[in-house]
């Protein structure tokens, strides 16, 4: 069913049900950071190798040009997620030392391009910094941001910045969906797993 099927089949449960009786709130839990002589020694190498075992598709986030540039922003992300249905909303990571991520906040807005099998090569583009990543690079205008909408995209969700979390060497940015749609031509998703981009194969 998929993270979105399965969440509108609770909401539709929820208000086929009724209005039920008023439940009182459980108190909420003490929160606190973990001291440092809590936290067990974690290699950072074998924290990439291990959770590189983790296959996700790949996406690039961008961004119209916010006032004073001459040129649209963006980056290859593979650390992105859905989030909430009602409000629907969308969430992808961006390290703290990303040159990127102070233009897209500037702008206040991003489209998150959803890449197909066949773009390997467009996202190696987008993770390179410095470059000009949109040289030869065919995009329109999303509908409501203007954010950079990359033309072969398996799908495109535009959005406005709802809140920015910190954490850790991260920050959580959390976008409002403003409007979306997907390819159906492009019904294969790029994948990368283990350093290594992939497809889908039928099991």
């Amino acid at each position: 069913m998929g993270h979105a099927g399965a969440a509108a089949a609770a909401v539709r449960y929820l208000r086929s049900a009724g209005t039920p009786a008023p439940v009182e709130a459980l108190p909420r839990p003490e929160l606190r950071c973990v001291g440092a002589d809590e936290r067990a020694p974690v290699d950072q190498a074998e924290f990439r190798r291990v959770l590189g075992s983790f296959a996700t598709g790949v996406t690039v986030v961008t961004a119209p040009a916010a006032d004073g540039e001459d040129a649209p922003a963006g980056f290859a992300c593979q650390s992105f997620s859905s989030l909430s249905l009602d409000p629907p909303l969308v969430a992808f990571m961006v390290g703290r030392t990303s040159t990127t991520w102070p233009r897209i906040a500037r702008a206040g807005a991003f489209c998150v391009n959803v890449l197909g099998a066949h773009q390997g090569d467009l996202c190696r583009g987008f993770a390179v910094s410095g470059a000009d990543k949109f040289a030869g690079v065919a995009y329109d205008a999303a509908p409501v941001s203007g954010s950079p909408r990359l033309a072969g995209a398996a799908a495109w969700i535009d959005c406005t910045i709802h809140a920015v979390h910190t954490g850790g060497d991260h920050l959580i940015v959390v976008g409002r969906v403003e409007a979306l749609g997907a390819d159906a031509a492009c019904d294969e998703p790029l994948i990368f797993h283990r350093g290594r981009f992939g497809r889908l194969t039928d099991g």
